[in-house]
């Protein structure tokens, strides 16, 4: 059997199939739903056997589906290593650099990559921003050349190296009994109200670590998806909250929020470069990789 089809409808295949959703594959490939749900027709009727089926409201890979899947991996992970061959032939004047980082970590690596692009021009960078649990199903599926995170996933052989610190500190409203007080107790602290971030997120993951170490409990009021969000949160008068300092910049007095003296506070944590472990970097990847470690000294 002759099977024609295209690089496009790999790569929209392969994200769904990873997926198992439609929209999602959408809108990591920045597509129109429209636009992957034709593509996927077209290579189910060049293959001639269904790729999906549905079982209630759930999508599954049929056996084909499978053995596509697995094909398709292949395909990619040969036509990477051509692409980091032809990186290594090039040297630093060319090629590509794909970094994925978790949403908190944008407040710092655009300004470390505009650096990096200054001394090397004509690389191309691809900058892929999302929460912490997306972020984990790019690095399983080795879509990027290197992820910073702040909690990386421990069930995953990976290569993690810090080099950067991530301080979390407590923000409360602007004129809060507590702001401008010293050494402030764990146990006043929870008497507060607190909002904080989306399950899943590395910052919420670290502060509720950190209290559930010291038998501390918050009285968790609301979930929010951003730090913006929670910054607004707080000078609404919502509930204090845990965040990275990265986060909040210099932007504490003009957001309305002050950051106290808490015991423990801030607590000390790294940002990481974060690679699957025996993962060949290309050239230009080696590159960024090291100019990160050296953003340490």
């Amino acid at each position: 059997m002759s099977i024609h089809s295209t690089f496009r409808q790999l790569r929209v295949y392969e994200a769904v199939a990873r997926h198992l959703n439609f929209t999602r594959a959408a809108e990591e490939l920045h597509l129109t739903q429209p636009t992957v749900s034709m593509q996927i027709k077209e290579l189910t009727s060049a293959v001639g056997m269904p790729l999906f089926e549905q079982v209630g409201k759930k999508t599954f890979l049929t056996q084909a589906g499978l053995e596509l899947q697995t094909s398709v991996r292949e395909v990619f992970d040969a036509w990477e290593r051509f692409e980091m061959t032809v990186d290594n032939l090039r040297g630093l004047s060319r090629g590509r650099l794909r970094v994925a980082i978790v949403s908190t970590a944008k407040y710092f690596v655009p300004r470390l990559l505009g650096e990096f692009s200054r001394k090397y021009p004509e690389v191309e960078v691809a900058l892929e921003e999302a929460n912490r649990d997306r972020i984990i199903e790019r690095l399983k599926a080795n879509l990027d050349d290197i992820y910073i995170m702040g909690a990386p996933p421990t069930s995953m052989a990976l290569s993690i190296e810090p080099f950067m610190e991530n301080p979390l500190v407590v923000i409360a409203p602007a004129g809060h009994a507590l702001a401008g007080k010293r050494r402030i107790s764990l146990k006043r602290v929870a008497t507060e109200r607190f909002i904080q971030r989306e399950q899943g997120s590395g910052t919420r993951l670290a502060a509720e670590r950190f209290f559930e170490e010291r038998d501390v409990v918050l009285n968790i009021k609301m979930d929010l998806g951003s730090n913006e969000a929670i910054v607004h949160g707080v000078a609404g008068g919502l509930g204090l909250a845990v965040m990275s300092n990265h986060a909040l910049g210099s932007r504490a007095v003009e957001a309305g929020v002050v950051v106290l003296d808490v015991q423990g506070f801030p607590l000390k944590r790294s940002w990481y470069i974060v690679t699957p472990e025996g993962k060949k970097l290309s050239v230009v990847a080696k590159a960024f990789h090291d100019f990160l470690l050296d953003t340490r000294s």
